[in-house]
């Protein structure tokens, strides 16, 4: 199975080909293509890709499928003693997407501590 994780609007969400998720408002037309650079993690078949702080050359290629608006969110204030209340509301609104394919260019290595170890001591280096 692959999947990845993007970062977007300052949250990360874990996405794979073909799901549907509901991000911060990005405003542009239904049925137009987003590209993500912001790719954090990436697996695939197994092999993991951890970014330093992103993958190199992955991208995640998505189509925007809806324009919304969320649940309507109340916020109250509220002082003792002083007689003072105030309440407003708002609907954030959403951009609905489908990711359609992830794209990385490049060799999975593992990163584990061992195959470092064996690297260093090949070339004759020992700290």
């Amino acid at each position: 199975m692959q999947y990845a994780v993007i970062r977007t609007g300052g949250k990360q969400y874990k996405v794979s080909k073909g799901s549907i998720i509901q991000i911060d408002n990005i405003e542009q037309d239904k049925e137009n293509q987003l590209v993500f650079n912001d790719v954090l993690l990436l697996v695939d078949n197994g092999e993991i890709k951890i970014g330093k702080p992103n993958v190199a050359n992955a991208q995640v290629r998505a189509k925007i499928v809806d324009q919304i608006k969320g649940k309507k969110i109340k916020v109250g204030k509220f002082k003792s003693k002083s007689r003072y209340r105030r309440r407003a509301s708002f609907r954030p609104h959403f951009t609905k997407i489908m990711i359609e394919d992830i794209t990385w260019q490049g060799k999975m290595e593992k990163s584990d501590k061992k195959s470092r170890l064996k690297k260093i001591v090949k070339k004759g280096k020992t700290s």
